[in-house]
């Protein structure tokens, strides 16, 4: 049996099927039910190119998230991360990464990496920042500074509260003076996107939040609310993806418009004759600007970034993830 035909979700043909008089919430509640109620659920069965019998299941993860994952039907052996979902996602968007993950399986995209231990044991989408002494000691040595020579660093600035707040600051070199001028707060995502990396900033944070967790001279408030923002937010950078890309052009000869057309971004001309839509990925990627903006943002939300990374390039998008 080729990956042409790949037996049909067992989610999506249950999902078909209206249960006459039961509401929407109702039927969602019992689908949460049924997944803790068992370790497993098969979403799907399907044989792969290699005649193997697989099936795509989910199982429980830590914090009341569900993890799908393709396996071996028969022995459950060589089991691969397909999606982690998050506990407050809807129970039907297991099923609907089901269904993608065997459409582009059956044309010859996508991949999963193997499942790890630490899968079960980790949220997704939460990240926790353990101090990096490595980073720390480099902010110590050189500073933050970012490609155009601004540098950033934590200070009390007065706001309207009666106590000053810890925030992160910009400060910019006077070439006239040869001073550093400190300008107005910063936000944490302000400072991570013109780094374009997350580290030393969110070290540095999480242990300026410790050292005045229990101070009440200083409010952590807004920084703290901000640190956590950049941790749960789908919003990730996009440096890694864009050394990806560009790489596989360099050393693979893989065009660029050839991506945008894995990624079903198709354009074409009067003739009819069909291109990929390079301006919409030199956008995803920190290439080109967007319309109304003079920069390229450092931004990418994850769900582009796993399309260009899966459909794309081939590749899991952890590889590319900072």
């Amino acid at each position: 049996m080729s990956a042409s035909h790949l037996a049909t979700p067992i989610a999506q043909r249950a999902s078909t099927a209206r249960e006459p008089g039961r509401p929407g919430r109702r039927r969602r509640a019992c689908a949460q039910r049924r997944l803790s109620e068992g370790d497993h659920r098969v979403l799907a069965r399907y044989v792969d190119g290699a005649g193997c019998g697989r099936e795509v299941v989910t199982r429980r993860g830590a914090a009341g998230s569900t993890l799908v994952i393709d396996r071996e039907r028969s022995t459950h052996g060589d089991a691969r991360l397909v999606a982690h979902i998050a506990a407050d996602e809807p129970a039907e968007n297991a099923a609907l990464v089901c269904r993608r993950y065997l459409q582009d399986a059956a044309v010859g995209r996508g991949g999963c990496r193997p499942l790890n231990a630490e899968d079960a044991n980790t949220a997704p989408f939460v990240v926790p920042w353990e101090p990096d002494a490595s980073a720390s000691a480099l902010a110590d040595a050189a500073g933050v500074v970012d490609r155009l020579g601004r540098s950033y660093a934590l200070d009390l600035v007065h706001s309207r509260l009666s106590i000053p707040e810890l925030r992160w600051c910009r400060c910019e070199r006077n070439p006239k003076r040869g001073i550093e001028l400190r300008g107005g707060p910063v936000s944490v995502r302000e400072v991570i996107g013109s780094l374009e990396s997350y580290e030393p900033v969110c070290t540095l944070t999480g242990r300026a939040l410790s050292t005045h967790a229990r101070d009440d001279e200083v409010s952590t408030t807004v920084l703290r609310a901000e640190l956590a923002r950049v941790q749960a937010s789908p919003i990730v950078l996009n440096r890694g993806l864009r050394e990806a890309v560009l790489s596989a052009v360099d050393v693979q000869e893989l065009s660029m418009s050839e991506i945008a057309i894995r990624c079903g971004r198709v354009k074409r001309d009067r003739r009819g004759n069909e291109a990929g839509e390079t301006s919409w990925l030199s956008r995803r990627l920190g290439l080109a600007p967007e319309g109304g903006h003079s920069t390229p943002t450092p931004w990418i939300h994850s769900d582009v970034l796993a399309l260009i990374a899966r459909s794309g390039l081939g590749i899991s998008p952890r590889e590319v993830e900072l």
